[in-house]
Order: structure tokens, then sequence, then C-alpha cells
């Protein structure tokens, strides 16, 4: 039982204060000089697929988003506009992917009790996903999405296979990734600290030596990084529209 469960009780109506962090803050390389955030999908920018589950999730308290700075006021202003009202700062990120997880962490309710971190170019998150993820959180502490690997993986160096690895021990993890509030500011502070080159939020967590349990995850929660991933991302959408 985490910290929060015997805080709270199983069964207490009462729930964990938690802020969703949406980091937005990338450079889109890989994106042809498109900014992949404010890209128009199906009529909105991508950004507020990613907002509105967080939005309307009653285990979600308020939203945190961090930004470039050249976005931070296009974002503030597509949020007003479109009813995001859950969203209390906006706030520049980092020179890295850490620093701005950090950056958003920071800027997050005293009080609050547990930290989503969501990448703000995954615009098929769930209300659903959030909502397991969280309650998964709350009894372990440390909870993130995922989906099994399909294809068969090799490790190699050099070129030349190592090792094949059991491909039903193998998991695609996803975000939202939902921990204690301290545990992760303490994690990613840690690992900013060391220079430890994590590649997401679990990362920081695992090298204290805490557990992460995996919920399930869902294939159409994709992270959009190139134009052929918006292009699989507008199938998804038409396809939720019925169109």
């Amino acid at each position: 039982m985490g910290f929060l469960e015997k805080l709270f009780g199983k069964d207490k109506k009462t729930t964990p204060f938690c802020t969703a962090v949406v980091v937005a803050g990338g450079k889109a390389t890989r994106m042809e000089g498109v900014d992949k955030i404010l890209t128009p999908m199906g009529g909105e920018p991508l950004i507020l697929y990613a907002l509105e589950p967080f939005q309307d999730s009653d285990l979600v308290d308020e939203i945190v988003i961090v930004a470039r700075e050249d976005l931070m006021v296009p974002i503030g202003n597509l949020c007003s506009r479109k009813g995001i009202t859950k969203v209390r700062r906006v706030v520049n990120g980092g020179a890295t992917r850490p620093e701005s997880v950090l950056a958003g962490i920071r800027a997050a309710d005293p009080g609050a009790d547990l930290i989503a971190i969501h990448d703000g170019a995954r615009p098929f998150i769930t209300r659903e996903i959030i909502e397991d993820t969280i309650r998964t959180a709350r009894r372990c502490s440390a909870a993130a999405p995922a989906i099994p690997v399909k294809d068969t993986i090799k490790r190699a160096r050099d070129g030349i296979v190592t090792e094949t690895p059991d491909r039903s021990e193998l998991f695609a993890v996803q975000t939202p990734q939902i921990f204690e509030a301290s545990l992760i500011k303490a994690a990613v502070g840690k690992a900013i600290e060391e220079g430890a080159p994590i590649t997401d939020d679990c990362s920081a967590v695992e090298r204290l030596g805490f557990p992460v349990k995996l919920t399930q995850g869902s294939e159409e929660n994709i992270k959009i990084t190139t134009p052929r991933d918006l292009l699989h991302g507008e199938a998804i959408l038409a396809e939720r529209m019925g169109l």
C-alpha cells in the first residue's frame, strides 16, 4: 500500500490532489519545420486534444503546461478560448526534457499529492487511462500506462546481435506517468544533478530503487514526432469522429 493510500484510505471519497504537468516544449526537429504542438489536426491544434481528457477528469485538479517561451502566450490564449479552465500556469521549459519536467513540477500547487507527467504531443490519451493510472499511483506511488511490444527486439553491439530479450517481458511505456509528488521531484532533481541520461520520468524513479507499476495503455496513445505520425493521427481522429 502506497503512502497516499495509507493517508486517505482505500474506501474514502477524499482523493489526493493531482497536478497534470503537460510537457510541450520540444523543438520538433523531426517535423520538417512544423511546430507539432500547435499543428492543426481535425481543425484544432494538436495540444488541445491532449489537454481535454485532463480537463474532463474529476481526478485531475490542475494543469501546468511547460512550453517554449515563444509558445507560452499562444498556448495560454488557446486554453482561454477553448475553456481549458484547469490550466493554472504556462511556464517556460528548460534546455532538456528533464529540466522542463522539473520546471513543471516546481510550478505545481505546493499541496499536490500526485504529479501526472504527460507528453503534449500525445493527443489520443483517454480519460479512462488517466484515471486508471492515477488510482494505481495512489496505491503504488509510481505508475505508467504501457502496451506489450509486438516486434522481436535484438540487443546488438557494433552491428552484431548479442542478445534476444524475451518479448513477453518487454513493454512500450507511454504517458501520463504518475508519481507521488515528493518522489518525482527528488528523482528528477537527482537525475539532473548527476547528469543521468534518463529517457522518461519512470527512469528517474527507477534510479532511486522505486518500482513502477504498469497500467493498460493504448495503441492509439501515440506520440506525434514525424509528419508520418501526423497522418496516423489524422486517421485515428477520423475514426473516433466516425468519418
